[in-house]
Protein backbone atom coordinates (compact mmCIF):
# COMPACT_ATOMS: atom_id res chain seq x y z
CA UNK A 1 0.00 0.00 0.00
CA UNK A 2 1.31 3.43 -0.93
CA UNK A 3 1.76 6.05 1.79
CA UNK A 4 -0.91 8.28 0.24
CA UNK A 5 -3.46 5.45 0.28
CA UNK A 6 -2.64 4.64 3.89
CA UNK A 7 -2.98 8.29 4.90
CA UNK A 8 -6.37 8.52 3.19
CA UNK A 9 -7.52 5.47 5.14
CA UNK A 10 -6.23 7.01 8.38
CA UNK A 11 -8.34 10.10 7.70
CA UNK A 12 -11.44 7.94 7.16
CA UNK A 13 -10.81 6.00 10.37
CA UNK A 14 -10.41 9.26 12.26
CA UNK A 15 -13.74 10.56 10.95
CA UNK A 16 -15.48 7.38 12.15
CA UNK A 17 -13.70 6.96 15.48
CA UNK A 18 -12.62 10.45 16.50
CA UNK A 19 -9.32 9.18 17.96
CA UNK A 20 -6.62 6.82 16.68
CA UNK A 21 -3.66 5.10 18.33
CA UNK A 22 -0.27 4.58 16.69
CA UNK A 23 -0.04 0.97 17.88
CA UNK A 24 -3.50 0.10 16.57
CA UNK A 25 -2.79 1.63 13.16
CA UNK A 26 0.55 -0.17 12.88
CA UNK A 27 -1.20 -3.47 13.57
CA UNK A 28 -4.04 -2.68 11.19
CA UNK A 29 -1.75 -1.75 8.28
CA UNK A 30 1.04 -4.21 9.15
CA UNK A 31 3.67 -1.47 9.23
CA UNK A 32 6.04 -0.15 11.89
CA UNK A 33 5.00 2.43 14.44
CA UNK A 34 7.61 4.79 12.96
CA UNK A 35 5.83 4.56 9.59
CA UNK A 36 2.54 5.45 11.24
CA UNK A 37 4.12 8.40 13.05
CA UNK A 38 5.45 9.71 9.73
CA UNK A 39 1.95 9.39 8.26
CA UNK A 40 0.46 11.27 11.19
CA UNK A 41 3.09 13.99 10.85
CA UNK A 42 2.19 14.45 7.18
CA UNK A 43 -1.52 14.61 7.99
CA UNK A 44 -0.95 17.07 10.82
CA UNK A 45 1.06 19.34 8.51
CA UNK A 46 -1.88 19.19 6.10
CA UNK A 47 -4.28 20.23 8.86
CA UNK A 48 -6.17 16.93 8.86
CA UNK A 49 -5.61 15.99 12.51
CA UNK A 50 -3.94 16.90 15.78
CA UNK A 51 -1.26 14.62 17.17
CA UNK A 52 -1.48 13.65 20.83
CA UNK A 53 0.49 11.27 23.00
CA UNK A 54 0.24 7.80 21.47
CA UNK A 55 -1.84 8.79 18.45
CA UNK A 56 -4.03 11.57 17.08
CA UNK A 57 -7.45 13.14 17.39
CA UNK A 58 -9.71 14.83 14.89
CA UNK A 59 -8.95 18.45 14.01
CA UNK A 60 -12.09 19.61 15.85
CA UNK A 61 -11.02 17.90 19.08
CA UNK A 62 -9.65 21.00 20.82
CA UNK A 63 -11.07 22.18 24.13
CA UNK A 64 -13.72 24.51 22.70
CA UNK A 65 -14.67 22.79 19.43
CA UNK A 66 -18.29 21.63 19.34
CA UNK A 67 -19.96 20.10 16.27
CA UNK A 68 -23.65 20.84 15.84
CA UNK A 69 -26.25 18.31 16.93
CA UNK A 70 -26.90 17.55 13.24
CA UNK A 71 -23.20 16.86 12.60
CA UNK A 72 -22.89 14.65 15.68
CA UNK A 73 -25.97 12.64 14.80
CA UNK A 74 -24.10 11.02 11.90
CA UNK A 75 -21.06 10.00 13.97
CA UNK A 76 -20.64 6.65 15.74
CA UNK A 77 -24.27 5.74 15.08
CA UNK A 78 -23.94 2.01 15.76
CA UNK A 79 -21.97 2.63 18.95
CA UNK A 80 -24.54 5.12 20.24
CA UNK A 81 -27.40 2.71 19.63
CA UNK A 82 -25.57 -0.08 21.43
CA UNK A 83 -24.70 2.21 24.32
CA UNK A 84 -28.32 3.36 24.60
CA UNK A 85 -29.65 -0.18 24.74
CA UNK A 86 -27.15 -1.10 27.45
CA UNK A 87 -27.84 2.07 29.42
CA UNK A 88 -31.58 1.41 29.50
CA UNK A 89 -30.87 -1.60 31.70
CA UNK A 90 -30.58 1.00 34.47
CA UNK A 91 -34.38 1.02 34.41
CA UNK A 92 -34.98 -2.26 36.19
CA UNK A 93 -38.04 -4.48 36.08
CA UNK A 94 -41.17 -2.69 37.15
CA UNK A 95 -39.58 0.75 36.91
CA UNK A 96 -42.20 3.46 37.37
CA UNK A 97 -40.22 6.43 38.61
CA UNK A 98 -38.76 9.47 36.90
CA UNK A 99 -35.96 9.95 34.38
CA UNK A 100 -34.07 13.00 33.14
CA UNK A 101 -32.57 12.92 29.65
CA UNK A 102 -29.74 15.34 29.01
CA UNK A 103 -29.30 16.88 25.57
CA UNK A 104 -27.08 15.03 23.07
CA UNK A 105 -27.13 12.45 20.33
CA UNK A 106 -26.34 9.47 22.57
CA UNK A 107 -29.05 10.48 25.04
CA UNK A 108 -31.33 10.88 22.01
CA UNK A 109 -30.63 7.21 21.25
CA UNK A 110 -31.63 6.41 24.84
CA UNK A 111 -34.92 8.26 24.28
CA UNK A 112 -35.49 6.36 21.04
CA UNK A 113 -35.15 3.03 22.85
CA UNK A 114 -37.22 4.00 25.87
CA UNK A 115 -40.58 2.83 24.53
CA UNK A 116 -39.36 -0.71 23.92
CA UNK A 117 -37.64 -0.82 27.30
CA UNK A 118 -40.75 0.32 29.15
CA UNK A 119 -42.84 -2.32 27.40
CA UNK A 120 -40.38 -4.94 28.65
CA UNK A 121 -40.17 -3.78 32.28
CA UNK A 122 -43.73 -2.48 32.79
CA UNK A 123 -46.21 -5.23 32.03
CA UNK A 124 -48.89 -3.27 33.92
CA UNK A 125 -48.39 -0.20 31.72
CA UNK A 126 -47.86 2.25 34.59
CA UNK A 127 -46.73 5.74 33.60
CA UNK A 128 -43.31 7.23 34.25
CA UNK A 129 -42.25 10.86 34.49
CA UNK A 130 -39.69 12.06 31.94
CA UNK A 131 -37.89 15.41 31.91
CA UNK A 132 -35.61 16.97 29.30
CA UNK A 133 -34.33 20.37 28.24
CA UNK A 134 -33.61 19.20 24.69
CA UNK A 135 -35.80 20.34 21.80
CA UNK A 136 -34.70 17.35 19.71
CA UNK A 137 -35.41 14.75 22.41
CA UNK A 138 -38.73 16.15 23.63
CA UNK A 139 -40.79 15.06 20.57
CA UNK A 140 -39.49 11.50 20.89
CA UNK A 141 -40.50 11.33 24.54
CA UNK A 142 -43.87 12.99 23.89
CA UNK A 143 -44.78 10.22 21.44
CA UNK A 144 -44.17 7.37 23.91
CA UNK A 145 -47.28 5.88 25.46
CA UNK A 146 -46.98 5.74 29.21
CA UNK A 147 -44.63 8.74 29.51
CA UNK A 148 -45.65 11.99 31.15
CA UNK A 149 -43.26 14.61 29.79
CA UNK A 150 -41.96 17.84 31.30
CA UNK A 151 -39.81 20.09 29.12
CA UNK A 152 -37.48 22.51 30.89
CA UNK A 153 -37.36 25.90 29.17
CA UNK A 154 -34.74 28.59 28.79
CA UNK A 155 -32.60 30.19 26.12
CA UNK A 156 -31.96 27.69 23.32
CA UNK A 157 -28.38 27.11 22.12
CA UNK A 158 -28.48 26.52 18.39
CA UNK A 159 -25.47 24.17 18.44
CA UNK A 160 -27.14 21.65 20.75
CA UNK A 161 -30.82 22.66 20.50
CA UNK A 162 -30.90 22.62 24.31
CA UNK A 163 -32.18 25.10 26.88
CA UNK A 164 -29.50 26.82 28.97
CA UNK A 165 -29.26 29.72 31.39
CA UNK A 166 -30.16 30.66 34.95
CA UNK A 167 -33.84 29.75 34.60
CA UNK A 168 -32.98 26.32 33.19
CA UNK A 169 -30.52 25.56 35.98
CA UNK A 170 -32.97 26.83 38.60
CA UNK A 171 -35.76 24.58 37.32
CA UNK A 172 -33.48 21.53 37.36
CA UNK A 173 -32.31 22.15 40.92
CA UNK A 174 -35.92 21.84 42.08
CA UNK A 175 -36.15 18.28 40.72
CA UNK A 176 -35.06 14.90 42.09
CA UNK A 177 -35.25 12.37 39.22
CA UNK A 178 -34.59 8.73 39.99
CA UNK A 179 -32.25 8.24 37.01
CA UNK A 180 -30.48 10.80 34.82
CA UNK A 181 -28.93 9.86 31.48
CA UNK A 182 -26.14 12.37 30.88
CA UNK A 183 -23.85 12.91 27.90
CA UNK A 184 -20.28 14.21 27.97
CA UNK A 185 -17.81 15.50 25.39
CA UNK A 186 -14.87 14.30 27.43
CA UNK A 187 -14.21 11.78 30.22
CA UNK A 188 -10.76 11.74 31.78
CA UNK A 189 -9.00 10.60 34.94
CA UNK A 190 -7.77 14.01 36.01
CA UNK A 191 -10.48 16.40 34.76
CA UNK A 192 -13.58 14.27 35.14
CA UNK A 193 -16.49 14.95 32.79
CA UNK A 194 -16.26 18.01 30.55
CA UNK A 195 -17.92 19.95 27.77
CA UNK A 196 -16.88 22.95 25.62
CA UNK A 197 -19.53 25.46 26.73
CA UNK A 198 -19.82 26.98 30.24
CA UNK A 199 -23.62 27.29 30.08
CA UNK A 200 -24.02 23.68 28.97
CA UNK A 201 -21.66 22.71 31.81
CA UNK A 202 -23.85 24.52 34.35
CA UNK A 203 -26.94 22.64 33.15
CA UNK A 204 -25.17 19.27 33.16
CA UNK A 205 -23.80 19.95 36.63
CA UNK A 206 -27.31 20.71 37.88
CA UNK A 207 -28.61 17.47 36.39
CA UNK A 208 -25.84 15.45 38.05
CA UNK A 209 -26.46 17.07 41.43
CA UNK A 210 -30.22 16.58 41.24
CA UNK A 211 -30.42 12.91 40.24
CA UNK A 212 -30.50 9.95 42.60
CA UNK A 213 -28.57 7.86 40.06
CA UNK A 214 -26.39 9.27 37.26
CA UNK A 215 -25.76 7.18 34.15
CA UNK A 216 -23.24 8.73 31.76
CA UNK A 217 -23.44 7.62 28.13
CA UNK A 218 -20.27 8.33 26.12
CA UNK A 219 -18.63 6.47 23.25
CA UNK A 220 -14.92 5.66 23.33
CA UNK A 221 -13.93 8.72 21.27
CA UNK A 222 -14.65 10.71 24.48
CA UNK A 223 -12.14 8.75 26.59
CA UNK A 224 -9.14 10.73 27.87
CA UNK A 225 -10.46 14.00 26.45
CA UNK A 226 -10.49 17.26 28.41
CA UNK A 227 -12.80 19.96 27.08
CA UNK A 228 -12.89 23.54 28.33
CA UNK A 229 -15.25 23.18 31.32
CA UNK A 230 -15.62 20.34 33.80
CA UNK A 231 -19.13 19.69 35.09
CA UNK A 232 -18.68 16.63 37.32
CA UNK A 233 -15.98 14.61 39.00
CA UNK A 234 -15.82 10.88 38.37
CA UNK A 235 -17.10 10.16 41.88
CA UNK A 236 -20.22 12.23 41.14
CA UNK A 237 -21.49 9.56 38.73
CA UNK A 238 -22.71 6.02 39.26
CA UNK A 239 -22.39 4.32 35.87
CA UNK A 240 -20.41 4.94 32.67
CA UNK A 241 -21.83 3.20 29.62
CA UNK A 242 -19.44 3.10 26.67
CA UNK A 243 -18.53 0.95 23.69
CA UNK A 244 -14.94 -0.04 24.56
CA UNK A 245 -12.81 -0.60 27.63
CA UNK A 246 -11.39 2.73 28.85
CA UNK A 247 -7.60 3.17 28.76
CA UNK A 248 -5.87 1.87 31.88
CA UNK A 249 -5.37 5.21 33.70
CA UNK A 250 -9.01 6.15 33.16
CA UNK A 251 -10.22 2.67 34.06
CA UNK A 252 -8.23 2.80 37.31
CA UNK A 253 -9.61 6.24 38.16
CA UNK A 254 -13.17 5.06 37.50
CA UNK A 255 -12.63 2.05 39.75
CA UNK A 256 -11.19 4.23 42.51
CA UNK A 257 -14.23 6.51 42.24
CA UNK A 258 -16.60 3.54 42.55
CA UNK A 259 -18.04 4.00 39.06
CA UNK A 260 -19.57 0.95 37.35
CA UNK A 261 -18.39 0.62 33.75
CA UNK A 262 -20.82 -1.08 31.37
CA UNK A 263 -19.49 -2.05 27.95
CA UNK A 264 -22.09 -2.10 25.18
Amino acid sequence: MYAVERQQLIERILVDEGRIAVVDLARRFDVTTETVRRDLSVLEDAGALVRVHGGAVAKDADSTAEPTVVERASRHGAAKTAIAQRALAALGDGFHGSVFLDAGTTTAAVAAGLSERLAAVQPDGRRIEAVTHSLTIAPTLAAIEGVSLTVIGGRIRGVTAAAVGVDTVGAITRLRPDVAFVGANGVSAGFGLSTPDPEEASVKSAIVRSARRVVVVADSSKHDRDLLVTFAALDDIDVLVTDAEPPVPLADALADAGVEVWIA
